[in-house]
């Protein structure tokens, strides 16, 4: 698959299907039709435009991706490529988050929510890594090019989370320069939070740990969060937790008792009683639907 048209032709293919991963599987000048018209993008879209420009709409709102830029959209969100210039060049990579969810820890939490502390969300800027996730991306090509088996599969979750991961980063990074632009702490001390929860939620799990961690009251500390994403500081770390189960669940061959040692519970009845009023089953129902 090297001619352009064909390349193009695939993708549009694989975005009408909800394929798990979505490439351009290069450089493109050209979007694929079913970006042309409102698309809903299942997963994470990523857009680097490394010449010319191209206008959007994102979710009702219009912007622009100059040479340079990376256009990042999240999950859920409708997009509509409005018009491209002549010289245009673009990567194109579109991937769903759901199937590295359980292991991506609560890091990609954090990653939409400076949209919702700023007036005006951002969803294209110049990140200064463009050439680093085009590498991904490349990586990404070459695996997808590969006869599937096994150990291909994990290669490809493995880069779809280290790419994750880099865009956790980035964000993050945005999310405290948009605090420092506007005087507000409150991004920072999510961004702090959701990496304190990250490092001691195995062992943690109350809200007057983490207000401690960043002298707060735990009345303040639970609002804040759930102001900016919609849960508690208890939430967040009860996520946490379930994640952390699930992905014991189903990648490891440990029975619940140890499951529930590891993760710090009284008993293995406690753990069962705290992962059926998350998920409305027990582990062991969890384990048998897999």
């Amino acid at each position: 698959m090297n001619t352009f048209q064909e390349r193009l032709l695939q993708l549009d293919r694989d975005l009408l299907s909800g394929n798990n991963i979505c490439s351009s599987r290069g450089v493109l000048n050209a979007f694929p039709s079913s970006l042309k018209k409102l698309f809903l993008m299942r997963g994470l879209g990523l857009i680097i435009c490394r010449q010319g420009n191209f206008q959007f709409a994102l979710n009702q709102r219009l912007f622009r991706a100059n040479a340079g830029e990376t256009l990042f959209i999240p999950e859920d969100s409708h997009f509509q490529v409005l018009q491209e210039s002549e010289d245009m060049e673009v990567f194109i990579l579109a991937y769903q988050i759901q199937p590295i969810r359980d292991i991506i820890g609560n890091s990609v939490v954090s990653m939409y929510m400076y949209s919702q502390l700023i007036p005006e969300p951002c969803y294209v800027w110049t990140t200064g890594e463009e050439n680093e996730i085009v590498k991904y991306m490349s990586l990404l090509d070459s695996a997808l090019e590969m006869e599937e088996s096994v150990f291909n599969l994990y290669e490809r979750k493995l880069l779809l989370l280290a790419l994750t991961y880099r865009i956790c980063s980035i964000h993050n990074r945005k999310l405290i320069s948009v605090g420092q632009e506007t005087g507000g702490r409150k991004n920072e001390i999510f961004v702090r939070l959701i990496q304190l929860i990250e490092q001691y939620y195995m062992k943690e799990r109350g809200v007057g740990f983490y207000a401690d961690k960043l002298c707060l009251s735990p009345k303040y500390l639970s609002a804040l969060a759930k102001n900016i994403c919609g849960y508690t500081v208890q939430e967040l770390v009860f996520k946490a937790i379930i994640r952390k189960s699930i992905s014991l669940l189903k990648n490891t061959q440990k029975d619940i008792l140890e499951i529930s040692n590891e993760l710090n519970f009284p008993n293995a009845s406690y753990f069962g009683t705290f992962f059926k009023k998350q998920m409305g089953m027990s582990p062991q129902q969890y384990r048998r639907n897999l």
